[in-house]
């Protein structure tokens, strides 16, 4: 314990440290107990595994194999074992034990990958060394031999493990062991190495291994747990304990060490197919053949030209030989493009000869115009450009090539809806919209601004902003003329305008149309802001795009380009005008004078998608209809993908806070939802409310019960706000974890000229849209329509207010209003 309290030295020199006090106490407990039990020569004590390698993390496992030659008696050896694990579980340590003979330990190698590779890091502790020895060659001989049959085994087991633990350098939690590019793929490179077939690309491989274990080490006392995932409430301690500046810096640092593990795990694999495909060919074969592959490519000494300097050789894209890397400096883009272009790999040894080419010789700023095209050649191939970009980021070629990346890459986003680290959101943006070339006039401006678009992540502030300079920085670098560099700008400091005014503003109100029209200025550039708009969220995560939102975004895309063109507003329907079916079920309301309810579930069925819909009034039950006519029970299965819920409740007080406090109560979470008043039959106001929801679990509320629970939330004989502080109470009691920011709510200056917009942004939570609707309530504004969108754990809403007689709020009002719902919030 004073080894892992005292200040000092951590890191390697620590795991050492532990490693042989552990050492030295295992051979005091051998000794004793052998001696004890009069058991003599043929006996040893080994460590295996990550023991057997001389590191011990604070909490780790020890492995450990009692090795006997067989002629002591059985009882004598339990008896010893007995001796030896008793006292490490007294201390509560964790051990992974075994009893066997050589010929037992070789076996159950071949039976059992896992012992395989625990056995190649076998280390004498105590007893007979000759008995060690012999067992250590007789398994690194057997892994040589078997290399063949196990190596695809190996690689499969990494290739499971990643799909289940995901990928370390991506991971907001990541595990550090098993998860891909964590310690587990590090172990399987030293296995690889040690088979003869291949080895891993060395340089920087030790010290990401290293780090990664610094890491786990910090982890290990910082919660006082054997654990591997490097939780966020852990994060700011680990952090403090290396000296690491904060949260950020610490991921930042695992990031980049997964991402040189698994780099070289792809190239040392991708090595061992290589090998192992040749020498599944028979000589004679081989000759026949004429080294041409199994996939189709050139074998090996055979070269075919892709691009000038660039050739295909053995499925691997390398340099020719009259290539002259030091002379040509766009020829590191010319072979990325050439890579992406075939789905082939850029090979290690180019990859290394063109870095060392790009800091002897780098590009002339501006880019010439071959250099622009391939980088824009590279960026449209699609999916196969990520492992070609990642290839050059591994070298740092990328850095070289644009300066101002260096500030994103790597860089976690601590936000649930991003999949990704800002650098590789780029790229995936950038596939994405290679998918959208077709829709713009400007492909090339298209793929930049996806490139650029988070930038200005890198930088304090406004990303948007800051990312506005830095693009025209880099689009000037790259080549592009004044006009161009415009528009890229234009694209990256409004790349959220779409879908934010979409989602968050009534696209009925021509202030909402005009302002939109103005920041953009010309259709070719709202075409290319569609595009980038679509690519973005496909590339940030499954939450951030749907049908719904791509018919939002669609929607105003078509009012400001008709705006721009001075045509008048498109007709059909739009989303400020009631569909057929809404204006019956506000007719249905208004002569009914109460609440009336529509459920639609869109479900995924074996032959196509099937539309379910539910509905209640106030003199029937609930009512089910489907597109397929499959009766009654199709609401609950199967699982629904998408949920409508519709409601038309006559214009009174409360409605809003009502209706999503019932919706909180049934355990409905609200994704989107959409309020606005209609007059049907000219006599009054209804209010229409749409709402996206998803049953946090369980089946789907029936819309009888539904509309029971808002009558009665209406009337004031259910009390709403109490069985939610019930709910939200014992929600506390079990609820851990990180402290989420304060909401914060602010006024949208100049967004309306019809009504007052208050914004709120808030940590998405159960009752949330009902305590918004109270506390506006409370303020004695009414509510003309609100857009309510939900992205991970982050809401961000909009309402349309008005006074009482049905103005804008002032200023001063506006602000007041907007200051007592943040507090009714922070309540």
């Amino acid at each position: 314990m004073r080894l892992l309290q005292t200040p000092g030295p951590g890191g390697p020199e620590r795991r050492s440290a532990l490693a042989r006090l552990t050492d030295d106490w295992l051979a005091g407990l051998f000794h004793r107990a052998a001696a004890g039990a009069e058991a003599g020569s043929g006996l040893a004590l080994v460590a295996v595994g990550g023991y057997g390698r001389g590191e011990l993390s604070p909490r780790s496992d020890l492995d450990l194999l009692l090795l006997h030659d067989g002629k002591a008696d059985a009882r004598t050896v339990a008896a010893l074992a007995d001796q030896l694990w008793y006292p490490v579980w007294d201390l509560n340590l964790a051990l992974d034990h075994s009893v066997r003979t050589p010929s037992e330990a070789r076996k159950a190698a071949r039976d059992d990958l896992k012992v395989q590779l625990g056995l190649l890091e076998a280390r004498h502790l105590a007893g007979d060394p000759d008995l060690t020895s012999a067992l250590r060659g007789t398994a690194l001989a057997d892994w040589r031999e078997q290399a063949p049959k196990r190596l695809p085994e190996l690689h499969e087991m990494c290739r499971e493990r990643a799909s289940r633990q995901g990928e370390l350098q991506y991971l907001l939690e990541p595990d550090l062991k098993e998860a891909r590019g964590g310690l587990r793929d590090a172990t399987a490179l030293r296995a690889v190495a040690a088979s003869w077939l291949a080895d891993a690309p060395r340089e920087g491989l030790e010290a990401a291994r290293t780090r990664l274990l610094d890491v786990r080490d910090a982890l290990h006392l910082t919660t006082g747990r054997a654990t591997d995932r490097l939780a966020l409430q852990e994060q700011d301690q680990v952090a403090e304990t290396l000296g690491v500046l904060d949260a950020d810096v610490l991921l930042r640092q695992v990031y980049e060490s997964a991402r040189t593990i698994s780099y070289a795990s792809d190239v040392t694999w991708r090595e061992v197919g290589r090998v192992l495909r040749s020498r599944s060919v028979r000589p004679v074969l081989r000759g026949l053949l004429r080294g041409r592959t199994a996939g189709g490519g050139s074998g090996r000494g055979e070269r075919s030209p892709l691009a000038e300097g660039v050739v295909e050789l053995d499925g691997e894209v390398v340099l020719a030989r009259t290539a002259r890397p030091e002379n040509d400096p766009v020829l590191p883009l010319r072979a990325a493009a050439a890579a992406a272009q075939t789905g082939l790999p850029l090979s290690r040894h180019a990859v290394r000869r063109l870095r060392t080419a790009a800091a002897t010789r780098p590009l002339p700023v501006p880019w010439p115009a071959e250099a622009r095209e391939q980088l824009i050649t590279l960026l449209g191939a699609g999916t196969q450009t990520v492992p070609v970009w990642e290839a050059l980021e591994a070298e740092g070629i990328v850095s070289r090539l644009l300066p101002d990346w260096e500030r994103v890459r790597c860089r976690p986003q601590r936000n649930a809806v991003h999949r990704w680290t800002v650098d590789r959101h780029l790229i995936e943006t950038a596939v994405r919209a290679s998918a959208l070339t077709r829709r713009v006039h400007r492909p090339d401006l298209l793929l930049i601004a996806a490139l650029l678009h988070d930038i200005g992540k890198g930088w304090p502030g406004d990303h948007s902003v800051s990312g506005e300079t830095i693009a025209r920085d880099m689009a000037a670098r790259i080549g592009f003329d004044a006009r161009d560099v415009a528009v890229i700008a234009t694209l990256v400091r409004h790349h959220l305008l779409l879908i934010e005014t979409a989602t968050r503003r009534d696209l009925g109100d021509p202030a909402t149309v005009e302002a939109v029209a103005d920041t953009v200025g010309t259709i070719g550039t709202l075409e290319l802001l569609h595009a980038l708009t679509e690519a973005d969220a496909l590339a940030t995560g499954p939450a951030a795009w749907s049908t719904w939102r791509g018919s939002l975004v669609a929607d105003l895309v078509k009012r400001v380009t008709a705006r721009l063109a001075g045509e008048a507003a498109p007709e059909g329907h739009t989303t400020d005008e009631p569909t057929a079916e809404q204006e019956r079920l506000a007719v249905e309301a208004w002569r009914c004078g109460g609440p009336v309810l529509a459920l639609h579930t869109r479900a995924e069925r074996q032959g196509g998608t099937e539309y379910v819909s539910e509905a209640a009034g106030p003199d029937q039950d609930a009512g089910t209809y489907a597109g397929t006519g499959t009766g009654p029970d199709a609401v609950s299965e199967p699982e629904p993908v998408g949920v409508e819920l519709l409601m038309a409740v006559p214009d009174q007080p409360g409605v809003l806070p009502a209706a999503a406090g019932v919706l909180a109560m049934h355990r409905l979470a609200v994704r989107a939802a959409d309020l606005r008043s209609v007059d049907p039959l000219g006599e009054g106001p209804v209010l229409l409310l749409s709402w996206r929801v998803a049953a946090e679990y369980g089946s789907l509320p029936q819309t009888v019960r539904l509309r029971a629970d808002l009558v009665r939330a209406l009337d004031g004989s259910l009390d709403v706000p109490a069985r939610l502080a019930e709910r939200e109470q014992a929600y506390a009691r079990r609820s851990r974890g990180a402290q989420a920011p304060p909401p914060r709510v602010t006024v949208a200056p100049g967004s309306s000229q019809l009504a007052t917009v208050i914004e709120v942004r808030a940590q998405d939570a159960q009752g949330l849209l009902h305590r918004i609707g109270r506390a506006l309530e409370a303020a004695g504004v009414t509510v003309r329509s609100a857009h309510v969108s939900t992205l991970g754990a982050n809401a961000v809403d909009a309402f349309y207010v008005t006074n009482e007689k049905g103005e804008p709020l002032s200023d001063a009002s506006a602000a007041e209003v907007a200051q007592a719902v943040e507090r009714a919030l922070k309540q």
